[in-house]
């Protein structure tokens, strides 16, 4: 199965990145280039990289000089992740570019990469939410309300997964069609970003 795969690719990176964690570690990727294991592992990184780059743009201490380089960084996180979700929707584009749908094929709400984007946030929110379920700093309260939470992301990962093969099944035999639109991000762009273009 895709997701069974994906999901251990993502569990793969995150372990990796946790080795070090260090959010200037580079990227060692394992996976082959031009394949999309290789995509999923370094979408995977990416999201991984920036989940802890929130948490220290967090910290309540932190220089203000520090917290915008942090947050222009995380902007260009957002890009890339962006472009990795493209890259990937690429991919299935191209896998199913000889299936004709169906007449009465049906047009999903958001892509398979989309989706599989939701799918490597929630490999990250497992991972850290276990880790909560295993501090000794806290009460037995603290860990109790985690595990609930855990259980209900597991549950979510499972739903998730299955909605995804569903998804995929469903383009390959014509009764859904991919549509994609391309990134309209105007933040980034000084052309269509108004504090950018007004400088000019």
């Amino acid at each position: 199965m895709f997701t069974e795969n994906a999901n251990r690719i993502f569990n793969r990176a995150i372990a990796d990145y946790h080795l070090h964690d260090d959010v200037d570690h580079p990227i060692s990727n394992p996976y082959e280039p031009a394949t999309l294991d290789h995509l999923l592992y370094h979408k995977n990184w990416i999201d991984t990289v920036q989940w802890h780059l929130e948490d220290i743009i967090r910290n309540p201490d932190i220089d203000p000089v520090e917290a915008l380089a942090l947050k222009r960084r995380i902007d260009r996180s957002n890009q890339e992740r962006t472009d990795m979700v493209e890259y990937i929707d690429s991919y299935f584009l191209e896998k199913y570019r000889d299936v004709k749908p169906l007449p009465d094929a049906r047009l999903n709400t958001e892509t398979p990469a989309w989706a599989i984007d939701r799918l490597s946030i929630l490999a990250l929110k497992i991972y850290h939410m276990e880790r909560e379920t295993e501090r000794t700093d806290v009460d037995e309260a603290h860990r109790e309300t985690c595990r609930r939470k855990l259980d209900v992301l597991l549950t979510q990962q499972k739903d998730l997964s299955k909605a995804i093969e569903e998804l995929l099944e469903d383009i390959e035999a014509g009764r859904k069609y991919m549509k994609t639109y391309k990134q309209m991000k105007m933040y980034n762009d000084p052309a269509l970003n108004p504090v950018l273009y007004g400088k000019k």
